[in-house]
């Protein structure tokens, strides 16, 4: 297959299934793909065996739940447009409001459907500014009791979500517990309660009969329906974005370039100022650098058994998060296709990206 394309391992992505298949029948829990991370909806029937349906952002991830994953479609956005607000009733079970001005906005239309509303506890696990949801001056939900008491009868849920890549269950559960001191007298006249994404617990070594014990234990004490939203949790490990080496120079460091680019394939980590994973082995010190004429369209540095050369195939590994997502056609680099490998090895092409593709994007 022509290299750059994301390959989707289903082997790698069923032990995250399970695990969610576990902690579903062990805590009580429902658990919704965020599809705000990851939306490749090839292998949502695969995933829809293990999860009870989806949760997003905008109108249109709503409405590619909808249409393309089985069970429950949770709508949230950060804010409802006038024009969207039909569409987006008409294609979702839940809709959660950002404020409860949104929701009063919008009271009379969705007057007969399951409504939320999302509350921001003012603690999180972020350690980037840029993602914290608990940040000064934060716009992601509202913060003080007083203020969601006037409404508290239009809603039958609530929504936190202040966990982030978190994969200490202490300190999820310390901040439960403050969820549960500053909203518990709320919470209890909820029927449903969803705790967001960010909680690894697909990660290796994390504690899941504690997780589940922890959930059971707040769905009972409050009378609730306890939600999960796992992005990051749900395919972390799965994906890899196979890459060819173009060529090769020395300047003062020996740098590979590769038919990709982390500006328009992997752009978190151009965000976030991360290094790509990749296997390593070997004492061959070489920085793997994009393709774009973005100075700083660097991978990362890893070792190899030998020196790089043009046609070296690479698998960056890890690559499925916030990456298909976020893809865009900087530089008109070629957007990598989106490949498949089944239960059984064998490999299938699922969508590959052209010259039409990158025209038809503009005007």
């Amino acid at each position: 297959m022509q290299t750059p394309y994301y390959l989707i391992d289903k082997s790698r992505l069923l032990p995250n299934m399970e695990k969610i298949a576990w902690l579903r029948e062990h805590s009580g829990a429902k658990c919704l793909l965020a599809l705000k991370c990851f939306a490749t909806w090839s292998v949502f029937d695969f995933m829809s065996d293990y999860m009870d349906g989806t949760t997003s952002s905008s109108l249109y991830e709503v409405k590619l739940g909808h249409e393309k994953f089985p069970g429950e479609t949770h709508a949230y956005s950060v804010a409802w447009a006038d024009h969207e607000i039909e569409e987006v009733l008409a294609s979702s079970d839940k809709v959660i409001f950002n404020t409860a001005a949104q929701l009063q906005r919008f009271e009379e239309v969705s007057r007969n459907h399951t409504r939320g509303l999302r509350v921001n506890p003012g603690v999180s696990t972020s350690d980037f500014d840029l993602a914290d949801p608990a940040r000064p001056f934060s716009r992601l939900g509202e913060h003080a009791p007083e203020d969601i008491e006037p409404v508290i009868d239009m809603i039958s849920g609530f929504m936190f979500h202040n966990n982030c890549e978190n994969g200490d269950f202490d300190r999820f559960d310390t901040m439960l517990g403050v969820i549960e001191q500053r909203f518990g007298h709320l919470i209890r006249r909820m029927d449903w309660i969803s705790l967001g994404g960010g909680i690894h617990f697909t990660g290796e070594g994390y504690p899941l009969h504690r997780l589940a014990e922890r959930l059971r234990r707040f769905a009972d004490d409050n009378g609730v329906q306890v939600y999960l939203e796992p992005g990051e949790a749900a395919i972390t490990g799965s994906t890899t974005l196979e890459v060819s080496v173009l060529d090769t120079l020395f300047n003062g460091k020996n740098l590979a370039i590769v038919d990709s680019s982390i500006e328009a394939h992997m752009l978190d980590l151009l965000i976030y100022r991360e290094s790509a994973k990749m296997e390593e082995s070997g004492d061959q010190d070489w920085m793997i650098c994009g393709k774009s004429c973005l100075a700083g369209d660097i991978f990362g540095e890893f070792r190899f058994p030998e020196a790089l050369k043009p046609g070296d195939r690479l698998s960056i590994q890890d690559a499925a998060g916030y990456t298909m997502v976020k893809k865009n056609w900087f530089n008109g680099v070629k957007m990598p296709a989106i490949a498949i490998r089944e239960m059984d090895g064998t490999e299938r092409l699922v969508r590959d990206f052209d010259y039409a593709d990158f025209a038809s994007a503009l005007s």
